[in-house]
């Protein structure tokens, strides 16, 4: 299993039973092959429809079925599909529970920037901007760096999404929670030490008072 599937199989453990959960576009997508048995939950895809499953088995794509990256995907018996309209209205009328998003920079007042790269060739916001208004909660799920470069921040510094949108932040080293009072590391990776994440997160961050160590 690599880095990216243990940040997503890590996200599907927190989702709750009953829960509309939407996926955005890249890791998040990968959440729907981990759903534990135990719980039941509605996966939705901006693209047009709820019930999505895992990924096809060799042989048994459909193509006119794709999650928001685009890759393929399947649907569940009792899914639906719908239009855009539909979808969006779904979103913004508040009937998700959480959405799974990426991005690219995430600070410790709860900031995202997860839509544009400076320099770089952009063709629209995409969902992003309703999903965090519209959700419940909002998970991010990401590596902890780039390139070496901190991803969580004490300020963003790139184009943000939304302000004061992010409730949790799940990463290949750590789970971080924002709250009122600030950003409070909940969770450690396997092997990964406070000494560890403080190196890598620009952002000020509380332990808390019973801090998780060496979940898989």
């Amino acid at each position: 299993m690599n880095v990216r599937e243990k940040i997503a199989k890590r996200v599907a453990q927190m989702l709750q039973n009953g829960d509309v959960v939407n996926l955005g576009i890249g890791l998040p997508t990968l959440v729907a092959n981990y759903i534990p048995e135990n719980i039941e939950v509605t996966l939705q895809s901006e693209n047009g429809f709820v019930g999505m499953g895992p990924d096809p088995l060799n042989g048994q794509t459909d193509l006119d079925t794709v999650n928001a990256s685009g890759l393929p995907a399947t649907i569940m018996t009792g899914g639906s599909y719908f239009d855009s309209a539909t979808s969006f209205g779904m979103i913004r009328g508040g009937h998700v529970d959480a959405t799974i998003l990426g991005a690219h920079q995430v600070d410790q007042e709860g900031n995202l920037a997860n839509w544009k790269l400076p320099g770089k060739p952009v063709y629209g916001m995409g969902g992003a901007m309703d999903l965090v208004a519209g959700a419940k909660r909002v998970i991010i799920a990401m590596e902890h760096t780039v390139k070496g470069e901190p991803k969580i921040k004490q300020k963003c510094t790139y184009p943000l999404t939304a302000k004061r949108a992010v409730n949790t932040i799940v990463t290949d080293k750590c789970i971080f929670e924002i709250t009122p009072g600030g950003m409070v590391l909940i969770e450690l990776a396997s092997g990964v030490t406070v000494d560890d994440v403080r190196e890598i997160t620009e952002a000020d961050f509380f332990l808390h008072k019973d801090l998780k160590n060496g979940q898989e």
